[in-house]
């Protein structure tokens, strides 16, 4: 079971790599790549899934506190949401644009997320 709680492990850094890559990709243009969404779906799926695999094997007591989790999952699903309301912006505009506070929220809010998890104890 630790070999496939490893696999959503490296999902989850994969996802949030995407986004945070393609947030940083796009920072001179007026839209956001649309893997952004993907990636922020990945992260989320490949969290959640982590949070049940560990709980049920692989922590046993000494997992993360449930208020990280919890913290991680809502900053996780603004950003899902915020992804796809660029990604609906970015396809009605001519030129893909994207208004800029959805798009720096979504690059700081996945840089919450981040320092949540390395900070948090």
């Amino acid at each position: 079971m630790e070999f496939l709680y490893n696999v959503f492990v490296a999902l989850h850094f994969v996802g949030w790599a995407i986004v945070l890559g393609g947030y940083l990709a796009s920072l001179r243009s007026p839209g956001l790549y649309k893997g952004v969404f993907h990636g922020a779906l990945t992260a989320l799926v490949a969290g959640v899934v982590m949070v049940g695999i560990g709980e049920a094997s692989v922590w046993g007591d000494d997992g993360p506190s449930m208020a990280k989790i919890g913290v991680k999952l809502t900053v996780a699903l603004v950003v899902a949401v915020l992804a796809f309301v660029a990604k609906r912006q970015g396809d009605r505009a001519s030129d893909g644009a994207v208004v800029p506070g959805v798009k720096h929220a979504i690059g700081g809010l996945t840089l919450v997320n981040v320092l949540v998890a390395v900070f948090w104890n």
